[in-house]
C-alpha cells in the first residue's frame, strides 16, 4: 500500500488554493494531505487545507526556521513548499532532510542571486541572457539622472524595489503635473516625477530602487521544473497581453528560461518572466518559487505541482511535455469558502501548539470571496 504524502505550504498566495486542488487530484491517484499556515486567519488557503495553523507573529528568520522544523516534526511533513523566509529555510535544508522533510525550493546560492534584482541582472547578462537597461537608484539626484537618460532614448521610465515580489512598489514616472485627472477613475501606477523627488528628499533613509524603461507586452512567464541535477523537466510559457492570456512553446522565450534555470540551479519550481524591449525579449524578473498562476498549466493537460512533489520525493517524473496547448483565456475572481470562525491569534511567546484545524466540509456556504484565476485542475 502506498502511503499518503503530507505537504505543507507556508504563508502562500490565495491563488494557491488551486495548487492544493491539483495535488489532491494528481494523476497517480496518490493520497495527499495538505497542511497550511498563514498570518491571516481569513486566508482561503487555511480553509482549503486539511489541517491549518495561524503562524506566530514577528519571528526573526532564525526563529521562523525553528518554528518550521517543529511544524515538520509534529505534522510528519514529507514535502515543504516555503514562500515566507525562503532564504533562511533553504540554508537549513540538511536539518529538514534529517527530520524526513524535502524542501521544495532551490539551493541557497540560487535564492541569493535572485533576491536582489541588480545582482540577478548582472548574473544573467554574464551567461548571455538579454536584460533591459537599468540603473540602481538611492537618492533624488540619482533618480533624475536615470530618468533623463532613459527619456533621452525615447523611453518611459519606471521603478521598483531592488528586492521584492508580486509587482509591489512598481510605478511609472510621468512629467504630467498632479491634478484631478489622477483622482478620477481607478488608481494608476503613474506618479509625477516632482512628487517622487519631493518624497525622496524628505525621506529619512535612502531608497533602493531599480529604474528601467517600461517594457512592452506581451509578457511571458515561463514556468520551469528543474531537478537537483540541474536538468529542466518542464518549461511552458504563459503569455499575457492585456486581458488575453495563452500559452507558448516558442524557443525565444523557453531557451533563455532554460539557460537561467539550469545555469543557476533553480531546482524544483521557478517562474522566469520576460517582456519586450524594442523587438527582442528581455528578462524582467525571476521568482525562485511556484508562480501564483502555475495552476493555469492545467489547461494544457499538465499537473506541475504534482510533478514537482514527485521530484522532491526522489520519484523522477521524466520530461513533462504538454500534450496540447490550451486555448486563449482570461482570469476572473470567484468565491472560495473561509473558515466559519477565524483562527485565534498565536503570540510569538506561545509554546503550546495550536490544535489541528480541519478544513470545513465542502457543503458549507462561502463566507467571502478570494480573488483567484479559474482553471481546470487536474
Amino acid at each position: 500500500m502506498v502511503s499518503r504524502v503530507r505537504v505543507w505550504l507556508n504563508r502562500t498566495y490565495a491563488e494557491n488554493v488551486f495548487f492544493m486542488d491539483q495535488l489532491r487530484r494528481n494523476p497517480s491517484d496518490r493520497a495527499v494531505e495538505i497542511h497550511a499556515t498563514h498570518g491571516d486567519p481569513d486566508s482561503p488557503v487555511l480553509a482549503a487545507a486539511d489541517t491549518a495553523e495561524l503562524e506566530p507573529e514577528n519571528l526573526s528568520p532564525a526563529g521562523y526556521v525553528e518554528y518550521a522544523l517543529d511544524q515538520c516534526a509534529r505534522r510528519g511533513i514529507d514535502v515543504f513548499v516555503p514562500r515566507l523566509h525562503q532564504s533562511a529555510i533553504v540554508a537549513h535544508r540538511a536539518e529538514f532532510e534529517a527530520a524526513g522533510t524535502a524542501v521544495l525550493a532551490p539551493p541557497p546560492e540560487a535564492v541569493a542571486v535572485f533576491h536582489d534584482k541588480v545582482i540577478a541582472y548582472e548574473a544573467v547578462q554574464a551567461i548571455g541572457v538579454p536584460v533591459p537597461p537599468w540603473y540602481r537608484v538611492r537618492s533624488a539626484d540619482e533618480l533624475v539622472a536615470a530618468v533623463e537618460e532613459l527619456e533621452s532614448g525615447g523611453h518611459k521610465a519606471c521603478f521598483k524595489p531592488a528586492s521584492g515580489a508580486g509587482g509591489v512598489g512598481f510605478r511609472v514616472i510621468t512629467r504630467t503635473p498632479f491634478s484631478l485627472t489622477q483622482l478620477s477613475g481607478f488608481p494608476s501606477p503613474y506618479v509625477p516625477l516632482d512628487l517622487v523627488l519631493e518624497a525622496l528628499r524628505q525621506a529619512e533613509e535612502p531608497v533602493d530602487w531599480l529604474v528601467m524603461p517600461r517594457l512592452e507586452q506581451p509578457e511571458v512567464s515561463v514556468d520551469c521544473l528543474t531537478g537537483p541535477d540541474n536538468r529542466v523537466r518542464l518549461a511552458v510559457g504563459r503569455t499575457k497581453n492585456g486581458r488575453r492570456r495563452g500559452f507558448t512553446l516558442h524557443e525565444q522565450w523557453l531557451d533563455p528560461a532554460r539557460r537561467i534555470a539550469e545555469g543557476f540551479g533553480l531546482h524544483y519550481l521557478s517562474n522566469i518572466q520576460f517582456r519586450m524591449f524594442g523587438d527582442r525579449p528581455v528578462l524582467m524578473d525571476v521568482n525562485t518559487r511556484p508562480a501564483g498562476g502555475l495552476h493555469q498549466l492545467s489547461l494544457c493537460g499538465v499537473n506541475a505541482p504534482w510533478a514537482a512533489v514527485r521530484l522532491a520525493l526522489g520519484e523522477d517524473p521524466g520530461e513533462v511535455v504538454p500534450p496540447f496547448l490550451g486555448q486563449d483565456y482570461t482570469v476572473v475572481s470567484g468565491p472560495r469558502p473561509l473558515r466559519p470562525v477565524s483562527l485565534p491569534h498565536q503570540r510569538p511567546e506561545t509554546t503550546d501548539p495550536l490544535p489541528a484545524v480541519p478544513a470545513p466540509p465542502s457543503a458549507e456556504p462561502a463566507d467571502s470571496v478570494a480573488s483567484a484565476a479559474q482553471a481546470l485542475p487536474l
